[in-house]
């Protein structure tokens, strides 16, 4: 169905793009995926691709529901173009995947720099446009320690070059950047002896081809004619006649580093050209996006652990991924030609929001998938989790009333790939643990999922946070700086003092009952509130009993669960 095309580069132009290249590179998705060969032949291109766009999207969105929920007020319901395009390329870069994933990241950091150089404007036109893929083709190039013609950075590179000689608006700026990058991806196979040997285009390359028709079906509400490629061999993936396009998530053929190594890095400037002089010499496929304190780094290396520990000199790396290119998948590293390892029966996947609770949760045999403030996991962080489980039944915990959908998407494409997947509706990581608590594997699956759901359902849950700003509430109005205590999602208490609102909220919940109070402990609550509380209950309710976790850093000081 044609679009709506966007006369400028504006706030509504980055949320319809970036909503067209996710929809792009979901159906593009296993094409590339299966042409994938340099530098690594791991067939996971397409996937990367997707999921770091999946990512910017969501990120796109949150910004506009933070404005369409600000009100009336002139301008409230719509995020600046500055505002937009920052969080795209913040999406990009927090959920980056892969050697592709990182370098469109950067791409995506690179345009929104020219596009939120003006802070107050509300568009840009084709001459903006034609800046902005000039500067994310240069800034691409530059952190990739060893730029490599034939990949996805060559089309890059080629898409600005037809952009700077195109005169006119936005869309004959993206049309001409999608006929160079068309031609240059066709060209790749004789740059790249890895991409001829296959007899394929580069797979980086045909996504970024893919997310510039978007930008093409942004601006003129048609999508473009498909580019023209030399007819290649096949190589099959089970099918007859599919044929394959490669990218810089290829295995060489043989030989190269044992594992891949992403982390997102806090860290300076100086740091990190530190950390990337480190990571050069321990192995290659280096590349580094980010700025401002923020990184995403990937490397392969034959030492993982060393390419870790040089993160931990520059700063605090975290959402670490370990990949062992010889295993079955990521996370089995044994001899490369072994056997597959057999199914379980039944696992459980679960999100959770610190890594304390990721013990507590792994130490139960679940599986989990670490959500950071701010940083919710995509879809196809769930998918990947459930894979990782390795099992014919899982039962999912999301543990979060906003990621019901995500959950519900990743079930459903799980299910897709034959596993059967039961969809617990969880609001809280102590829901979670609620239903972990009577988890029995050796039952029938839909008796065991019955109880895990009574369970979760029969536990109120509630925390104690800082409000950012003043807003309005249930409980009147609150200002930034404020304690806040909520309860089953709704703000019922507002305090100044961590401790006495944290005692307040669990004697609004005890009120109605219960026999069980589980405290989970943030880094940045107070170290007496727990102390407190737990004096609190056992001397005011006779017969209820308390249980005290470490969540780590979770976002909230406190979370609250009666049972």
């Amino acid at each position: 169905m044609p679009q709506v095309p966007q006369t400028f580069f504006d706030a509504l132009a980055v949320r319809t793009w970036c909503g067209l290249a996710l929809a792009a590179l979901g159906r593009a998705r296993e094409e590339i995926d299966a042409i994938n060969v340099y530098p690594v032949a791991d067939g996971d291109t397409g996937t990367n691709l997707y999921l770091t766009m999946e990512s910017a999207v969501a990120a796109v969105e949150a910004v506009f529901a933070g404005h369409e929920a600000g009100g009336p007020p002139a301008g409230a319901g719509r995020p600046t173009l500055a505002e937009a395009a920052r969080a795209m390329a913040h999406g990009a870069l927090i959920g980056a995947r892969g050697n592709s994933g990182t370098i469109l990241a950067q791409l995506l950091r690179g345009m929104a720099q020219v596009l939120a150089d003006d802070g107050d404007a509300i568009h840009t036109d084709g001459r903006g446009l034609r800046l902005a893929l000039r500067h994310a083709a240069d800034s691409a190039r530059d952190a990739v320690a060893h730029p490599v013609e034939g990949t996805v950075l060559t089309v890059a590179s080629a898409a600005a070059d037809a952009a700077t000689g195109a005169e006119g608006d936005c869309g004959t700026v993206a049309r001409a950047a999608y006929e160079g990058a068309g031609t240059a991806l066709a060209a790749t196979p004789a740059q790249l002896a890895a991409l001829a040997r296959a007899g394929v285009v580069d797979a980086g390359g045909r996504g970024l081809v893919a997310v510039l028709a978007a930008l093409v079906e942004t601006f003129t509400g048609e999508a473009p004619r498909a580019v023209a490629v030399p007819a290649v061999h096949a190589r099959v993936h089970g099918t007859e006649g599919v044929a394959e396009v490669c990218d810089g998530d290829d295995r060489p053929e043989t030989g190269g580093p044992a594992f891949e190594v992403i982390y997102l890095l806090e860290a300076s400037d100086a740091a990190v050209a530190r950390l990337r002089r480190r990571l050069d010499e321990l192995g290659d496929s280096l590349v580094v996006v980010g700025g401002d304190g923020l990184w995403n780094v990937h490397v392969h290396v034959d030492d993982a652990g060393a390419a870790v520990e040089a993160g931990v000199e520059a700063g605090r790396p975290y959402r670490i991924r370990i990949t062992h290119f010889g295993a079955e998948d990521a996370h089995m590293t044994g001899e490369a030609g072994r056997q597959p390892r057999e199914r379980a029966q039944r696992a459980v996947v679960a999100v959770v929001p610190g890594e304390g609770l990721a013990g507590l949760y792994a130490e139960a045999g679940a599986t989990t998938v670490l959500a950071r403030p701010g940083e919710p996991p995509a879809s196809g962080e769930l998918v990947e989790a459930v894979r990782r489980a390795h099992a014919r039944e899982v039962v999912l915990l999301p543990n979060d009333a906003d990621l019901r959908h995500t959950a519900a998407a990743a079930a459903e494409q799980a299910r897709a790939e034959g596993v059967r997947v039961a969809l617990i509706p969880t609001r809280s990581a102590v829901q979670g643990i609620a239903a972990l608590a009577v988890h029995e594997p050796d039952r029938r699956f839909d008796e065991d999922v019955v109880s895990m759901t009574s369970a979760a359902g029969a536990t109120r849950y509630a925390e104690v946070v800082v409000a950012e700003r003043q807003s309005w509430t249930m409980a009147g109005i609150c200002q930034a700086g404020d304690v806040l205590g909520l309860i089953d999602g709704d703000v019922a208490v507002i305090g100044s003092d961590v401790t006495l609102t944290a005692a307040a909220v669990v004697d609004r919940m005890l009120a109605a009952g219960g026999e069980m109070v589980t405290l989970v402990l943030g880094d940045e609550a107070p170290l007496d509130v727990v102390d407190h509380v737990e004096t609190r209950v056992r001397e005011g309710y006779l017969a209820v009993d308390t249980v005290v976790y470490r969540g780590g850093r979770q976002g909230a000081l406190l979370l609250i669960g009666v049972e």
